[in-house]
């Protein structure tokens, strides 16, 4: 425990999530704190020259981001561990042609991304975060932006004029109760506030100079604790940024030990989940493929062969939040699968297939647990009610890679503020890192 006692985990948990409102900033976040012990960029375009220890990492689109550090033995030989997740979170997106207004108020036209929980958006304090593309000096160039302040907000209707809710319940179309409100209809437009905010982030841009944007709203309010001990951690996109930053932590961690496993190790984290991974940056697409091969030729040219081999001798652990049982909606699970807040890993599996995780795959995850003193606990979802997913599958499907689908027990899951465990944090981190050592074996 830290001095106040908050978990250094927890801690930097936290700080992760206040830095990371949009795929794009999450991405280069990772990529600070990888250079912070080690790791060098890679650029795509360029021929690869790599060596036993190289700790390297690349981008792609932005929103995705591969790191790895090459094991002692070639990968045809032994292998790659790798740790994937996904850096997207379901949220109001802008359109193209967002400024309008209506009624004396100026608005910006959103479209829903994901499985969005569209009434936990009303009445939050909402700021805007992403990137923008611009024309100087003869070339296009992108940077990001981050309102970082309450700067958005989608107003509920009063009940005095909606007093059917109380009996119809709530009922929301997304193109025309999800505008959010930027002012009052005299306000400035969408591109002087972004040209204002760039140039005090040290981007001069002219309004009439941009060109495009990738725009997110997001919760403005920090990422924090509740519960009478301090329980929950509470944030906007734990889903599932909190995998990924178990996943980079751990790599982190492995990596600053020194000792480098035999298997090459690995962390992907992927734009696109919420959207079903279909996409060049996604799980969907071919950064995890491509790279596994260049890797092994890059190492040891050992041509197509030498990426099967190593891909038959690998694993993926596929790390994406999990279903806790709600206590106000226990009939919703599984009665033998109730997955708790504070409870460890949950191990995830679907007969079809919805999870990849296999009686080989999860028992090594089983034993990774156990040996770190975890019994992990399991979800299933109910017979009759259909069953999510996510980039196990795809990636296992892809790459012909043994996969398991695990993640951290939370509730709330979709809605704008999310809700977790402070104990589930650490021991994540440790599962991971111990895979990420070379520790537990299949035959």
């Amino acid at each position: 425990m830290s001095p106040h006692g908050l978990d250094p985990a927890v801690a930097d948990l936290l700080g992760f999530l206040d830095r990371s409102p949009t795929p794009y900033h999450a991405v280069a976040e990772v990529a600070r704190r990888l250079e912070a012990v080690g790791f060098h960029e890679l650029s795509e375009r360029d021929p690869w020259q790599l060596a036993e220890g190289d700790a390297r990492y690349v981008i792609r689109g932005g929103g995705s981001i591969l790191a790895f550090q090459v094991g002692q033995a070639p990968p045809a030989e032994a292998g790659f561990r790798i740790v994937g997740a996904h850096t997207d979170s379901p949220n109001l997106r802008l359109k193209p042609l967002a400024d309008g207004t209506s009624q004396g108020y100026r608005q910006l036209a959103v479209e829903t991304y994901g499985g969005v929980l569209l009434h936990t958006w009303l009445d939050r304090d909402l700021s805007l975060a992403g990137r923008v593309t611009f024309a100087r000096d003869g070339a296009l160039e992108t940077a990001l932006v981050d309102f970082a302040r309450p700067l958005l907000r989608v107003p509920n209707l009063a009940i005095h004029l909606n007093r059917e809710i109380a009996s119809d319940g709530l009922k929301l179309n997304a193109q025309q109760h999800a505008v959010p409100v930027l002012g009052l209809e005299d306000g400035p437009p969408l591109p002087s506030l972004l040209a204002t905010e760039l140039a005090a982030a040290g981007t001069d841009v002219r309004p009439e100079d941009l060109r495009g944007f990738d725009l997110m709203t997001y919760d403005s309010q920090a990422a924090g604790l509740a519960g009478s001990r301090g329980e929950f951690v509470l944030s906007g996109r734990l889903d599932n940024l909190a995998s990924c930053h178990a996943a980079v932590r751990a790599l982190a961690q492995a990596v600053e030990r020194g000792e480098t496993p035999a298997e090459t190790r690995m962390v992907v984290l992927y734009d696109h989940e919420e959207v079903g991974s279909q996409s060049a940056t996604g799980a969907g697409g071919p950064l995890l493929t491509e790279t596994l091969a260049r890797v092994a030729s890059a190492i040891k040219d050992e041509g197509a062969e030498g990426a099967a081999r190593a891909s038959a001798r690998s694993l993926l652990v596929s790390a994406d939040m999990a279903h806790a049982v709600h206590p106000n909606y226990a009939d919703r699970h599984d009665p033998a699968h109730l997955p708790r807040i504070g409870g460890g890993p949950v191990i995830k599996t679907h007969a079809s297939q919805a999870y990849a995780s296999d009686a080989t795959s999860a028992g090594l995850f089983a034993e990774l647990c156990r040996a770190q003193g975890l019994v992990p606990q399991h979800f299933v979802s109910r017979s009759d009610l259909r069953c999510g997913s996510t980039i196990g599958p795809i990636s296992a499907a892809r790459a012909g890679i043994r996969t398991v689908d695990v993640g951290s027990p939370m509730l709330s899951m979709h809605s704008c503020r999310e809700m977790a465990g402070a104990a589930d944090v650490g021991p994540m981190i440790d599962v991971l890192g111990a895979f990420l050592r070379g520790e537990g074996r299949l035959a």
